[in-house]
C-alpha cells in the first residue's frame, strides 16, 4: 500500500473536483486533473489561476508559492494519465453506473499498491470496492464544498478498507490542514447523514405551506446562528443532488424523514435545480448566480394586512432567566413594563437580574449609564397579575406546562382590559389549548423568544385559527419596535426551529447508540462541514436533557412519525438525572460550579 501519496489524480473537474486539486496542489502535491470535458479541464486551470492570484492579493500564499502550484497541476481527458499515481480521488456525477466504470478503468491502469478514493456523499462505498479487482485499497474522501475553505474531511471505510490505507488518507488531510474524521459506510455518513435529513423536513415544511421560504430560512439563521437557511442551502447544493442524496439514505434507512419531500423532485424534473439552474426555491439573477432577484413568491414589503392596535405598555409574567430577558427588551424599546411574579420577592430578584445585565451592557460600551437608568425606571416589579390591568399586552414566560399556563391566562382573561394583546411564549405547546383557557381566543397569539432574549433577534410568531387578524397585525408591529424579526407560522409542535431542530439533535443521538461514531467526531463534523456554531452534543447539554426530551415527546405525539420518537438513550440521561451542563453531567461532564 503506497504511503507516500506525492502524486494524485483528481477524476472530475468540476466544482469539487477543481477545489480538491487547488488543495492538493498548494500542499505539494504533483495533481493530475482529468475529465472527458475539455472546457472542464480549461474551466480547472482557469479557476486555480484565479483563486491563487486571490490567495497572493490576501497575502496568504507567495508569488513564488502561487508559480509552484500552478506548475504542480496539469490536466488530461485521458484516464490512463493516472497510472503513476499513488492516489486517484474520483468525484465524477453521483451513480453508481459512473462510479463503478471508473473504478474497472482504474484497476487496468494504476498500480496496485496505489489507494483508489471515492468522493461520494451518497453512495456506498462497499458496492464501489466490490467492482474493484484489489476492494482493500478503496475508501471514500468526503470533502465539502468549497474544499479550499472546508476544513472537515470524512475518512469512509467500508468492510473491505486495509488499515494503511486509511492511515495514508487520514495523515494526507492532516498535511493538508483539515481536519479527518473516521466513519464508517452508510449513505451521507456523519455530516450529510444528519444535515440531509432536516434539509428534507424544512423542503416538507415549506411544500405543505406552513411557512413561507424566508421565513423558514430566516428562522433556522436567527434562532440557530446556522450560516444559511435551508432552503437557500439546497438551493446551493443542488436539488437534485439532495433527491440523490436522500434517495441513498432512504434506500437503507426506510425512515419516512429520510423518504424525499415531492416537491424535491418536482423541482429537480422541471429543471429547477437551485443556484446552477438559476431557479430553484429561490430565483437568481443567473445560472450560477448568487444574487437572489425577486419573483412571484417574494412577499411585498407591507405583506401584513390591517391595522393593529395601539400598545404603550406591557406586562410579563415570571420570574426566571426568559421573563426577564423579555421584559428587558420591551424596556429597552421604550415600553413601559410590568413584570410580575409570584412574589415581591421573586419579582424583585428577577429586576435585580434586569439590572445586572443592563450593567453589563454599561461595561462593555453597549449603553449609557443615562440609558441604563431610563430602562429600569420603566420596569415596575409586582407581585400578583392585578398589576396587568391596564396593559395594553400581556406576555407569559412561566414553566412550560400546559396546566400551569392555562391557569395563568384564565387569571389574565379577569385581569386584563378589554382589547388586550395576551401572548405566551411558548417553544412547543398548542396556543390554541392556551386560548380556550381564556374567554376571548381571538386576543390570544403566540410570542415565541429566543434564549438570551436580548440578543436573540427571532421571534416565532404563531397564530391560531381564532387569532384576529389586528391581533397579528399588532404583534408583528411591536416586533419590529424591540428590533426583533418576525417569522409567521401557524400553531403546530415545535413551530419552526424546533420542529427542524429537534429531529437532527435526536438523530444524532441515534448515531452514537449504533456506535457509528463518537460525540467529538460528530460535533467536529456539524461545525466543520455545517457550519454550525455548535456541536450537537454540545448543544444538546446547553439547552438540557430534559428540555429536550420534552420537546421531542411534544413532537413525536403530534407528527406520529416513528423517526421522531425519542432515542432511548436520551431518555436513559434524563432518568439518571444527567440533565447537561446545569446538573455538571449530559453526554460529557463539566466542572461544577
Amino acid at each position: 500500500m503506497d504511503t507516500s501519496l506525492s502524486t494524485i489524480a483528481v477524476v472530475g473537474l468540476g466544482t469539487m473536483g477543481t477545489g480538491i486539486a487547488e488543495v492538493l496542489a498548494l500542499a505539494g502535491r504533483e495533481v493530475i486533473g482529468i475529465d472527458i470535458s475539455e472546457a472542464a479541464a480549461l474551466g480547472a486551470v482557469a479557476s486555480l489561476e484565479a483563486s491563487t492570484a486571490r490567495a497572493v492579493g490576501r497575502g496568504r500564499i507567495t508569488e513564488q508559492e502561487r508559480a509552484g502550484a500552478l506548475a504542480r497541476f496539469r490536466t488530461s481527458d485521458d484516464l490512463r494519465t493516472a497510472a503513476d499515481a499513488e492516489l486517484v480521488i474520483e468525484v465524477v456525477p453521483e451513480t453508481y453506473e459512473i462510479k463503478q466504470q471508473v473504478f474497472r478503468e482504474l484497476d487496468a491502469i494504476v498500480s496496485p499498491t496505489a489507494i483508489l478514493a471515492t468522493g461520494t456523499n451518497a453512495l456506498s462505498v462497499t458496492r464501489l470496492a466490490a467492482e474493484s479487482q484489489h476492494p482493500e485499497r478503496v475508501l471514500g474522501l468526503h470533502f465539502f464544498n468549497p474544499a479550499p475553505a472546508m476544513k472537515l474531511v470524512e475518512v469512509v471505510s467500508s468492510v473491505l478498507t486495509a488499515p494503511p490505507a486509511v492511515e495514508a488518507v487520514t495523515a494526507l488531510a492532516r498535511e493538508l490542514g483539515k481536519e479527518p474524521v473516521a466513519v464508517g459506510d452508510r449513505p451521507g455518513f456523519v455530516a450529510d447523514g444528519l444535515l440531509f435529513g432536516y434539509l428534507n423536513q424544512a423542503a416538507a415544511m415549506y411544500e405543505a405551506n406552513y411557512a413561507s421560504r424566508e421565513d423558514i430560512d430566516a428562522a433556522m439563521k436567527l434562532g440557530c446562528g446556522l450560516p444559511m437557511g435551508p432552503l437557500a442551502l439546497l438551493d446551493l447544493i443542488g436539488i437534485d443532488t439532495a433527491r440523490t442524496v436522500l434517495e441513498a439514505m432512504y434506500a437503507e434507512s426506510h425512515d419516512r424523514l429520510h423518504a424525499p419531500a415531492p416537491v424535491l423532485g418536482q423541482l429537480s424534473s422541471a429543471g429547477l435545480t437551485g443556484r446552477k439552474a438559476g431557479r430553484g426555491f429561490y430565483t437568481y439573477d443567473a445560472p450560477g448566480g448568487q444574487a437572489v432577484v425577486p419573483d412571484a413568491l417574494t412577499p411585498a414589503a407591507d405583506a401584513v394586512s390591517g391595522a393593529g392596535r395601539d400598545v404603550a405598555s406591557v406586562g410579563v409574567a415570571g420570574s426566571g432567566t426568559m421573563a426577564s430577558g423579555i421584559a428587558e427588551v420591551f424596556a429597552k424599546a421604550g415600553y413601559d413594563v410590568v413584570l410580575a411574579a409570584r412574589s415581591q420577592e421573586k419579582a424583585d430578584v428577577a429586576k435585580g437580574r434586569i439590572a445586572k445585565s443592563l450593567e453589563r451592557s454599561v461595561t462593555k460600551g453597549r449603553l449609557t449609564a443615562e440609558a441604563r437608568d431610563e430602562t429600569l425606571a420603566r420596569i415596575t416589579a409586582a407581585g400578583s397579575l392585578d398589576a396587568f390591568a391596564e396593559v395594553d399586552l400581556a406576555v407569559e414566560a412561566v414553566a412550560e406546562d400546559l396546566e400551569i399556563k392555562q391557569q395563568l391566562f384564565a387569571a389574565l382573561d379577569k385581569v386584563c382590559r378589554p382589547g388586550a394583546v395576551l401572548a405566551t411564549t411558548t417553544s412547543s405547546l398548542p396556543v390554541v389549548a392556551v386560548a380556550r383557557a381564556t374567554a376571548r381566543p381571538e386576543d390570544v397569539i403566540g410570542m415565541h423568544f429566543f434564549n438570551p432574549a436580548p440578543a436573540m433577534k427571532l421571534v416565532e410568531v404563531v397564530r391560531t385559527v381564532l387569532t384576529a387578524d389586528d391581533v397579528h397585525a399588532t404583534v408583528r408591529a411591536v416586533c419590529a419596535r424591540i428590533r426583533k424579526h418576525p417569522v409567521d407560522c401557524g400553531d403546530r409542535a415545535g413551530f419552526i426551529v424546533n420542529a427542524l431542530l429537534f429531529p437532527y439533535l435526536n438523530n444524532a443521538i441515534k448515531m452514537v447508540e449504533e456506535h457509528y461514531a463518537s460525540l467529538d467526531d460528530i460535533d467536529a463534523a456539524m461545525k466543520l462541514g455545517g457550519g454550525y456554531p455548535m456541536g450537537p452534543f454540545e448543544l444538546l447539554d446547553v439547552v438540557g436533557l430534559d428540555v429536550s426530551l420534552a420537546i421531542e415527546k411534544v413532537l413525536h405525539q403530534e407528527f406520529r412519525d416513528p423517526g421522531l420518537a425519542p432515542a432511548p438513550l436520551l431518555e436513559h440521561l434524563v432518568a439518571a438525572g444527567c440533565l447537561g451542563r446545569k446538573t455538571g453531567r449530559g453526554f460529557r461532564e463539566y466542572a461544577r460550579r
